[in-house]
């Protein structure tokens, strides 16, 4: 049955999704043959698929009839290269433990625009699991080859401008899609736990996000909630690719009561992630969050239920997270001590050093606040383990 076919739930039947939805499989063969046609392609697969000639990826893209034969003969490999040129490895836990024949809400903490997703996919597929669709920003979907790149590997689109009515039905319209792709076509989600990617190293989850999600519910929190499936997803980089950037709109943002992007800065961080060192990752996911919905549903009320849940997804996360030399090394650099030294080695921290001195070096603002930033970025997830951030 194509996607197309799929009836509605009562939550999804007052909504038009043509805006916002990825591309059905009975438009993926025509999507593909447009795009391989934009001068973008080609620089796209010299970029993703070094080894790749464009004979061949025509030829593939000639065969590609859905959506899922794009991503198994484009997208996988082409994560897999450049996890291969820019990392040392990627390592995952706790997808074996998930049923291959169920749809799971994949909350996840988010430190790159694209990347946390794109591995979340590379880690489904190699574990036999399904892959997901992907939340994405408006701002970064683009008319043209970038908005068809992004239908075709599965992302819709979250609209974030608008009146405070514009965006409440924009809310409601957006859960109800969620809820009527997990329940009604039996596909995955994958959804950042906050809007933008965490640069204070304090994974949390927006008590906002929870409350969008109910929207579509039918006002049984235990039915409600349930019905997602949600599934907590830690991903954990020995170097954040962005780090520096980070650091930068952190500072200029504690100087500033609203921090405006400059024009291109979320496209620089895309290629920067991309391109940048990562180290080590590692992506594990938690069980299905289910029975804890039961003790959650005795507090008595509706705010309270959606924080406790927040701090449930939190918890999970938290403890998931893979924490790798670097934070220990951030965490005793920020306490002047070496509480965590048995975590590292005197070389791993002379690395370490000199890797943040060099990310500082070409910074804008005074030094030691803009290195308290950096390295309150790596600490965090260590902090929070050891329950002092």
């Amino acid at each position: 049955m194509l996607a197309k076919e799929i009836s509605k739930s009562a939550f999804a039947e007052a909504f038009d999704f043509e805006d916002i939805r990825p591309f059905y499989d009975s438009e993926a063969h025509e999507a593909l043959q447009r795009m391989s046609k934009d001068p973008s392609f080609e620089k796209l697969v010299h970029h993703l698929w070094p080894d790749m000639g464009m004979d061949e990826a025509l030829a593939k893209a000639g065969r590609v009839r859905s959506v899922m034969g794009f991503q198994m003969e484009f997208m996988h490999s082409a994560i897999r290269t450049l996890l291969e040129r820019s990392s040392s490895g990627l390592t995952g836990g706790g997808f074996d433990q998930l049923d291959k024949t169920k749809a799971y809400l994949y909350v996840a903490n988010h430190r790159d625009i694209l990347l946390d997703s794109a591995i979340l996919q590379v880690m489904l597929v190699e574990n036999g699991l399904p892959t997901s669709e992907i939340t994405i920003g408006d701002n970064l979907m683009e008319p043209g080859f970038i908005t068809d790149f992004g239908r075709m590997n599965r992302m819709f689109t979250v609209q974030r401008e608008g009146t405070n009515r514009e965006l409440y039905d924009r809310s409601r319209k957006f859960s109800a899609y969620i809820r009527h792709t997990l329940v009604d076509k039996q596909v995955s989600v994958w959804i950042a736990q906050r809007n933008g990617r965490t640069k204070d190293g304090l994974d949390q989850t927006q008590t906002g996000l929870l409350k969008m999600l109910n929207l579509s519910g039918n006002g049984n929190f235990i039915d409600s909630f349930s019905q997602l499936n949600i599934v907590p997803v830690s991903i954990s980089y020995e170097y954040e690719p962005c780090d520096s950037l980070k650091t930068q709109e952190l500072y200029l943002s504690s100087l500033h009561s609203i921090y405006k992007k400059a024009p291109g800065e979320d496209l620089n961080s895309i290629l920067t992630g991309i391109k940048g060192n990562k180290g080590r990752i590692h992506i594990q996911a938690a069980k299905p969050l289910l029975a804890e919905l039961t003790e959650i549903n005795t507090c008595p009320n509706e705010n309270e239920k959606i924080r406790q849940l927040c701090l449930s997804i939190d918890s999970s996360i938290q403890n998931n997270y893979k924490l790798w030399p670097n934070n220990y090394i951030a965490a005793d650099l920020i306490e002047e001590g070496n509480r965590f030294a048995s975590h590292y080695s005197a070389q791993e921290k002379k690395v370490f050093t000199d890797y943040t001195q060099s990310k500082i070096q070409d910074l804008k603002g005074d030094p030691e606040t803009l290195i308290q930033g950096f390295l309150k970025m790596y600490a965090g997830p260590c902090l929070v383990a050891n329950k002092i951030a």
